[in-house]
């Protein structure tokens, strides 16, 4: 279950990248099979936008090729007219997910005056939300690792047998020891299938949105990559945005994957490979992210890398405490054990 675990996270990490790099993406407007660019910001542009541009270049590339967009250009709204009722949403992941994002987005980012920091405010609402189910996904970890050397016994003793009798006998076994620990075999995944539609959502809302990627945060145009800023434009800052994205991500990680031990050297070096995989992928991703994107990435991991710990330090209290109360038992026990040798 564990190997189909870690390919099963591989898989989606892969996607994840070959999203955020915009490969694989069928949903743009094209000239001459080849994918238009916005050249002052690198960014491929999407037939399906949810309002007009006011960058007049923008808007007269949009124009050129209005005829692919999906909607009609012309009935556009201004983004700072959108609504939820504006444009007919073109299925259920629209309605519910991007367009109430971009609106929730484009209306704090009005108010703020800066699309940056509705971005990472947002971003970081989200995370304080899911907080709870971080919470219970990193006990059901901790809980795995207690459980794991019980879970390799159980592997031991069945490892040469594969009839069906000796399979149903192993499948109870390690069902009673995560009823012991209190281990649900999904609860790890758990925040995983929320945090991807989420990402996806704010992917596109972004992307979406020109009053958004149009924006700037510090000087930075939002929708600009490093790979343009740095070589277009010689934007040096962007490589403080490179390291942040690495840096948070790999702090963030670090805890999940890079330094538990589970007490199974097999699935330890698993875990290990997987770390050091995604890390090298983000790395190069990061060259390919909105400065936008970038944004939410750096503070939403940021608050993980915070949020972790938190919680570590909650843990040990707890452990702490287990521990003098277990101690104080024993010696209830003792001093019962004394009354009674004292009554004889």
């Amino acid at each position: 279950m564990e190997k189909k675990k870690k390919t099963w996270k591989i898989g989606i990490m892969l996607l994840l990248i070959l999203l955020v790099t915009g490969c694989g993406n069928s949903n743009y407007i094209v000239d001459d099979k080849k994918p238009v660019e916005n050249k002052a910001t690198g960014q491929v542009l999407q037939k399906d936008i949810l309002c007009q541009p006011e960058d007049k270049e923008l808007d007269q590339l949009y124009t050129k090729y209005k005829k692919q967009t999906k909607i009609r250009y012309d009935k556009l709204p201004k983004c700072s007219d959108f609504k939820l009722n504006s444009n007919k949403s073109s299925g259920i992941w629209e309605g519910i997910f991007v367009k109430p994002l971009a609106y929730i987005i484009l209306k704090l980012g009005y108010l703020i005056n800066d699309f940056g920091f509705a971005v990472m405010i947002i971003g970081l609402a989200i995370r304080l939300i899911l907080m709870p189910i971080s919470r219970k996904t990193m006990k059901q970890s901790n809980n795995m690792k207690k459980a794991q050397p019980e879970l390799a016994r159980i592997e031991k003793k069945y490892q040469n047998r594969t009839d069906n009798e000796a399979m149903m006998a192993k499948s109870q076994e390690m069902m009673m020891v995560y009823k012991k620990y209190n281990i649900s075999p999904f609860g790890s995944c758990l925040l995983a299938f929320i945090q991807l539609p989420l990402f996806f959502a704010f992917l596109q809302a972004i992307n979406r949105t020109p009053a958004i990627f149009e924006d700037k945060f510090f000087g930075l145009i939002l929708g600009r990559t490093p790979i343009v800023g740095l070589l277009e434009y010689h934007e040096w800052a962007y490589i403080a945005i490179i390291v942040l994205i690495i840096l948070t991500t790999y702090l963030s990680f670090r805890n999940a994957m890079g330094t538990n031990n589970s007490g199974n050297p097999e699935m330890d070096k698993q875990m290990q490979f997987m770390f050091k995989f995604m890390i090298i992928m983000i790395s190069v991703a990061s060259l390919y992210l909105s400065t936008a994107i970038a944004l939410y990435w750096i503070a939403t991991n940021g608050f993980v890398v915070i949020q972790n710990f938190v919680f570590k330090k909650l843990d040990e209290k707890e452990n702490s405490k287990d521990v003098i109360i277990k101690p104080s038992k024993d010696k209830k026990k003792e001093n019962k054990k004394d009354k009674v040798k004292k009554g004889k």
